[in-house]
């Protein structure tokens, strides 16, 4: 880099971070200007639902790559000593027809206007601010506008994904001739930005400026809903103005197991968060040996399998659903499913896999107010189409269906897909313990059981649980590990019978925060290791 000629992406050695205190506010996310632009609205008079909101906005102008004001999101809020879940993920269009998709004589597409669903993002924002907020939207999306209007300097995590994006759409822009307007609005010259380099995005900062002062509607019945309706009928999409008119996001009762005497919270489907919970009830119907330990490193992997195999045919939309989240998550299920661990791994479909883009954020106030958030367009940036003139970047959630005739989690109109983010919270004996969540598709929950059993069977501190190194199950028997995964782990996985292959790609083990709120009243904060995560205090 510069005269210097390091490598920006090199790095020799293990890095340590250490624990986070706060008093009066934190935020944590995975990048540092996100991070500062919710504390900024913390110490402008705003809570932690603002903050979240403001952060989570940011996110949208600092990490495109990974999510985007045309996605998909759910939060878990603590507030007033209760708990509630916000659904802001959208359905396939109204218009869709299924037909030809589901009987195989047509391939769905995995990019362009097809593949994208009703946005929820921007209506989850104004509903957050409106019920729990402080401050006006406008106020709390405007640090993020300012981001896009002036613009920011592209870190090494975000060029790579840049980077991945490009590449791609290259190869897929002849097929989804809508994918020049991504070209148009993240690579203007022709390339992607480098590192250190300020990209920006008046059409981004005229769009969030909008949003603020309608309180949304300016998205879902006014001028950005007529550009998103007209961009997806040039090129053949199936969304439509009435498909944003009438989205409105869901208030849910998060679910949750108790887990060694703390309660595990995870949204309910249409999200995945159930099949951490099932992995976790599996678990404690087996004797767990030290955190290092390669039995207690076989039984999460085989309760994983198990978990997901089941959750991959179960879980869709709610009113779609075949079995209740309550047998899912019932004693005598997980007793049945733990019975199958053996001493050697076994084969559990259907196998996962996917190149997702996601951001995650906690944040807490000095009222006690906690909020779990998670956003995403699904892979990378999305479908690859950019709205002209206005620098939304469309989901690609759609991919998110089965294209099978009769399965709970079908394609059809007017339907959520099952969905990979999942935000989690932690409670014991009616208390908050605090957010956490770790972003990265099919990787979350299995990050999320991770870190939860290295915080509560052994006792490690967040940011401990959080550097510890990862493993991801793919599919049949095939485990990703980390290379900072001990050797002697390793080769008594593939003693069991475990495909163990290294991964040197960072992203694929998710990326993490976590806030613990403390006897004392206040707050430790940790981060990831795996990006440019940071801990904002106040």
């Amino acid at each position: 880099m510069g005269d210097m000629g390091f490598n920006t992406g090199t790095f020799h050695y293990g890095s340590r971070r250490e624990l986070v205190y706060g008093k009066n506010g934190m935020v944590a996310t995975s990048h540092p200007l996100a991070a500062q632009a919710g504390r900024d609205i913390l110490k402008a008079g705003g809570n932690a639902i603002d903050a979240a909101v403001a952060t989570a906005a940011a996110l949208t102008v600092v990490e495109p790559g990974s999510n985007g004001i045309g996605g998909d999101s759910f939060s878990i809020i603590w507030k007033d000593e209760k708990l509630y879940g916000l659904n802001a993920s959208g359905p396939s269009p109204k218009g869709l027809d299924p037909t030809g998709y589901l009987d195989k004589s047509e391939t769905f597409p995995t990019y362009g206007l097809k593949a994208v669903n009703v946005p929820g993002i921007p209506a989850g924002w104004a509903e957050l601010v409106e019920k729990h907020g402080k401050l006006s939207l406008e106020v709390v999306l405007e640090p993020a506008a300012k981001l896009a209007d002036e613009g920011v300097a592209i870190s090494d995590t975000v060029h790579n994904a840049y980077r991945r994006s490009f590449k791609r759409y290259t190869k897929e822009k002849e097929r989804y001739p809508e994918l020049a307007s991504w070209f148009d609005v993240y690579a203007p010259e022709g390339r992607v930005p480098d590192v250190g380099e300020v990209w920006a995005s008046k059409g981004h900062a005229r769009t969030l400026r909008l949003i603020g002062q309608t309180g949304a509607r300016a998205f879902y019945t006014g001028e950005i809903a007529e550009a998103i309706a007209s961009f997806s009928q040039a090129y053949g999409g199936y969304l439509r103005k009435g498909d944003l008119s009438d989205y409105k996001p869901e208030w849910v009762a998060p679910v949750k197991v108790n887990y060694k005497g703390y309660e595990v919270w995870e949204m309910p489907p249409n999200g995945q968060g159930v099949v951490a919970l099932m992995a976790l009830n599996i678990l404690k119907q087996v004797e767990l040996r030290g955190k290092d330990d390669p039995d207690t490193l076989h039984k999460q992997i085989e309760a994983i399998k198990l978990a997901f195999s089941d959750g991959q045919l179960t879980i869709a939309d709610t009113d779609h659903m075949k079995l209740s989240v309550s047998e899912l998550l019932s004693e005598e299920y997980a007793k049945e499913r733990a019975a199958l661990i053996q001493t050697q791994a076994i084969d559990a479909r259907p196998g996962i896999r996917d190149d997702s883009g996601t951001v995650y954020l906690a944040t807490a106030d000095n009222e006690g107010n906690m909020v779990s958030y998670i956003q995403s367009n699904y892979m990378g940036f999305g479908s690859g189409a950019v709205v002209p003139e206005y620098g939304v970047s469309l989901n690609n959630r759609a991919v998110g269906f089965v294209l099978e005739e009769g399965h709970v989690n079908a394609l059809a109109p007017g339907k959520r897909p099952f969905n990979t983010i999942i935000p989690g919270f932690l409670t014991k004996n009616n208390r908050a313990v605090g957010p956490f969540g770790i972003m990265g598709g099919h990787m979350q929950p299995q990050a999320h059981l991770q870190v939860l059993q290295s915080m509560i069977d052994f006792k490690m501190n967040p940011q401990d649980a959080l550097d510890a190194p990862r493993w991801q199950w793919v599919k049949d028997k095939k485990v990703m590990v980390e290379p900072t995964m001990p050797l002697a782990l390793i080769t008594a996985l593939k003693n069991r019978g475990h495909a163990v292959e290294v991964e040197l790609e960072k992203g694929n083990f998710g990326r993490g925060e976590i806030i613990i709120k403390t006897e004392h009243g206040t707050y430790i904060g940790a981060t990831e290791p795996r990006t440019d995560g940071m801990v904002a205090v106040w």
